[in-house]
């Protein structure tokens, strides 16, 4: 059973920063591309930032230049550093194992004007 852990969620203020963290099961880290997404109220669960078993990353337009994914596979843990929170941000925070139907629980991170 692959379990994802999501935490690292909070309230910030516009400008500041964040770091999620997602916490695995087993050695899946560095063996499958994982992925972070996010839910706002009333909108659709988008992609936010992927990184492969070999570490290149990939963005959504909306975060490039702000929001940074890495892993660590001995910890079998991915990241997601936010900077530069605008409220726009705000939602629940959701880690992936891509291609697969394992998700996490969600981590909310709200960011206030």
């Amino acid at each position: 059973q692959v379990q994802l852990v999501e935490s690292g969620g909070g309230l910030v203020q516009a400008g500041g920063s964040l770091r999620l963290s997602c916490a695995t099961s087993g050695s899946i880290v560095g063996a499958n591309v994982m992925g972070w997404y996010r839910q706002a109220p009333g909108k659709q669960r988008e992609f936010v930032a992927s990184i492969t078993s070999g570490g290149s990353t990939n963005y959504a337009s909306s975060v490039k230049g702000r929001f940074t994914i890495s892993r660590d596979n001995a910890k079998n843990t991915v990241y997601l550093q936010m900077n530069s929170l605008i409220p726009e941000d705000t939602a629940v925070y959701y880690c992936r194992v891509l291609g697969t139907y394992y998700w996490g629980q969600g981590t909310q991170v709200t960011v206030s004007s």
